[in-house]
């Protein structure tokens, strides 16, 4: 829900500079009504002073009480539109006929005044009571269209000018609001670490922010745009992915260029751009994107509505900002990814190192128990791996153990998990296969590298070495991972001692379990 707008929009502190102007000219107005009832009258007339007296008193009065106060403003605002359009209205009657001009004058200051201070509502009341009460003493002079027009002349200006201060005040906390948002978007995005959370923020930013039909952020992923928020009408698309090229999202990304289209009605006029409907099946028809670019994110921000001109330039600057704290955040959501993704991985193999593979097969196992399926784990080892270093040197080994990553994962699912124990010892969970399944797939990695070709240092083919494993069942023989680690162990060293490059148990045993 979007935060209710403030039924008096400038604060005090910017008050003072709006109002101090008026202020003068109102006290130097009601002064000369004063010395010219004082001073230039044969008699001294006294309405007039004490009317200029009053009016000083009470104007310098609002000044410092009234307009400085939030309170007293919330509070006295409608009492001070009765007041001063009675004040107003009753002056053209204490007023001569030559300084009727001082009723004109001091009426459009009073609306104003009025207007700055307060609601357009109070200001149209001074208006009205100012209209009311001076009307009649008016109407005998109203014979021709030039004393008419004379009359209605600071009217007709002051409806100018009220308008123009609501005009100014709606911009005004329009352009605050949107600075709000930005420095709330920053605060809240800046800090997350996670791309999930940090595009669950912005969604909620922009709907708070932003009136449009549909909004997206897209992601380059694989030469395609991954819409990993994707909001039209109401309705969340997940999995939304559109072309890099040929999309209006493509253009601004490849281009690295914001693009503002305020009406499409006549379809699209870039070169090489098509019209590409997703979500709902209609055409926009306004649209703005900005680019994300940073070191490792590029993608696209974008706004859309099925209106024409539903968007305006300041539309299009707060998109542009939101885009830079909006990449700046995803660019160090996966920079924190990548350095989490080191501190998981063996920095030799690329697989997960021994502390992650537990994490990892802790929760897999906990998910298995759920949805009552096994969890095969194959412990591997190279054979005679210490007299090949020893023999072909450290580098031709860290080559071997490399080869055996590439061999291992070449033969099992995304789903599946590949660890180094330690050493040349290597750790395999396959999600949802039994004993009989995993013997294949240890079978496999074996004859995958078998068929490997390795050389020394001096470009001479050398032989590569065997594999030893051994296999363990989750939850069937071992209901917990460290007894599930020992099992596969157990057998691994059962199948080094029965001579090497085997597997342990073979395919009869799974056959009669």
């Amino acid at each position: 829900m979007k935060n209710k707008k403030p039924s008096l929009s400038f604060a005090p502190y910017e008050l003072r500079t709006f109002i101090l102007p008026l202020t003068i000219a109102a006290v130097f107005f009601m002064a000369f009504i004063m010395a010219d009832g004082l001073v230039w009258e044969p008699v001294i007339n006294y309405p007039r002073v004490i009317y200029g007296a009053v009016g000083i008193f009470y104007i310098l009065s609002f000044d410092r009480i009234v307009a400085r106060s939030s309170f007293f403003r919330d509070h006295y605002s409608r009492i001070n539109a009765v007041l001063s359009g009675i004040g107003l209205g009753v002056l053209l009657y204490i007023l001569p006929d030559h300084l009727h001009e001082l009723f004109h004058i001091l009426t459009i200051l009073g609306i104003a005044g009025v207007a700055t201070t307060s609601r357009r509502s109070d200001a149209y009341i001074t208006f009205l009571m100012i209209l009311l009460i001076s009307l009649p003493g008016s109407i005998p002079e109203l014979t021709s269209i030039e004393p008419i027009l004379e009359y209605l002349m600071p009217f007709i200006v002051s409806a100018v000018v009220i308008e123009a201060i609501v005009q100014i005040e709606n911009t005004t906390q329009k352009h605050i609001r949107r600075l709000e948002t930005i420095n709330k978007v920053s605060r809240q995005i800046m800090s997350s670490l996670d791309t999930e959370q940090t595009i669950s923020l912005l969604n909620a930013t922009m709907q708070d922010a932003l009136e449009a039909d549909t909004y997206f952020i897209g992601i380059v992923k694989d030469n395609e745009i991954h819409l990993d928020l994707f909001y039209d009408e109401g309705e969340y698309y997940h999995g939304a992915r559109v072309p890099l090229d040929g999309t209006l999202s493509g253009w601004v990304i490849i281009n690295q260029k914001e693009l503002f289209l305020p009406d499409l009605s006549n379809g699209i006029q870039l070169e090489g751009v098509r019209d590409y409907v997703i979500g709902r099946q209609k055409t926009s028809l306004s649209w703005i994107g900005v680019p994300l670019k940073a070191h490792n994110v590029s993608g696209v921000l974008a706004l859309g509505s099925y209106k024409p001109h539903a968007f305006d330039l300041a539309d299009m600057e707060l998109l542009s900002n939101l885009a830079q704290h909006v990449t700046l955040a995803l660019d160090n959501t996966v920079r924190h990814a990548l350095v989490e993704e080191e501190a998981r991985l063996d920095s030799l193999t690329r697989v997960y190192n021994h502390g992650y593979f537990l994490k990892k097969l802790a929760e897999q196992a906990d998910e298995a128990i759920t949805i009552n399926t096994p969890i095969s784990l194959i412990m591997l080892d190279i054979d005679f791996f210490k007299h090949y270093n020893d023999t072909y040197g450290h580098l031709v080994g860290d080559q071997v153990l490399n080869a055996l990553c590439t061999a291992i994962q070449s033969h099992i699912k995304q789903t599946d998990t590949v660890g180094r124990w330690g050493g040349e010892e290597f750790i395999i969970a396959l999600v949802g296969a039994s004993g009989g399944q995993a013997v294949q797939v240890a079978k496999r990695i074996g004859e995958t590298m078998s068929g490997m070709y390795m050389e020394d240092r001096e470009k001479n083919s050398i032989p590569v070495p065997t594999v030893s494993q051994g296999i363990a069942v989750f939850p069937s023989e071992a209901d917990e991972i460290y007894r599930l680690i020992d099992l596969a162990d157990r057998r691994l060293y059962i199948a080094k001692e029965r001579g090497r490059n085997q597997v342990e148990p073979d395919e009869d045993y799974w056959k009669m379990k």
